[in-house]
């Protein structure tokens, strides 16, 4: 009788094990449900940011100096001064944009340098994007004042050979020949455009 006795006891105490057992493995079910939730919130959130993402991606970078050829368009001549399409001409097989206001100098010599005041904006232009596709064209005209309207003494008249024309937010300038008369001093002479598409013609 005693063997059978220890042997039930035996038993009993086994289901019991295995039935306090079950509460303490809850919580570890529980715990794992809980993290793979949280863990799903970041990608919720960065799929959701994907579209803004996408979309600004559409619009091309801006064109950079090394990749844009400058050169001279139409010219034209008024009174007390001349017209001429600066033209600029994506050598890159990728589009780009450009948008804004180019800067311009008169210069000569070598190395190339300045002569004078550097160009200002003509406010009768407003800023548009300007997209180029490979081999595209966009312009800029720029008015070139007549240096001998001024007084020599304020102008201080000197032979200009180059057009040193910086694209829109891009400080590398592109070399252009263009035979003109600068004033050294504190005349300003030029006044230039925003960009626009197509090569002016």
């Amino acid at each position: 009788m005693k063997p059978f006795l220890i042997a039930s006891l035996a038993a009993i105490g086994l289901t019991t094990c295995a039935c306090s057992g079950s509460p303490s493995a809850q919580p570890t079910h529980t715990i794992t449900v809980t993290a793979t939730a949280s863990s799903a919130q970041p990608t919720a959130t960065a799929t959701a940011t994907q579209p803004t993402a996408s979309a600004t991606s559409t619009t091309p970078p801006g064109c950079l100096s090394r990749y844009l050829n400058g050169s001279i368009g139409l010219t034209q001549g008024t009174a007390g001064a001349v017209m001429v399409v600066i033209v600029f001409k994506n050598l890159d097989n990728v589009p780009c944009t450009l948008y804004g206001f180019p800067g311009v100098a008169q210069a000569s010599g070598t190395p190339v340098t300045d002569i004078g005041q550097p160009s200002t904006e003509n406010p009768t232009t407003a800023r548009e994007l300007v997209t180029l596709a490979p081999g595209g064209f966009a312009n800029a005209t720029l008015q070139i004042s007549d240096a001998l309207n001024h007084p020599p003494a304020k102008c201080d008249p000197v032979k200009a050979d180059w057009l040193a024309v910086i694209p829109p937010n891009q400080t590398i300038p592109l070399y252009i020949h263009y035979n003109s008369t600068a004033c050294k001093g504190n005349v300003k002479l030029l006044t230039v455009t925003a960009v626009r598409p197509g090569n002016g013609g």
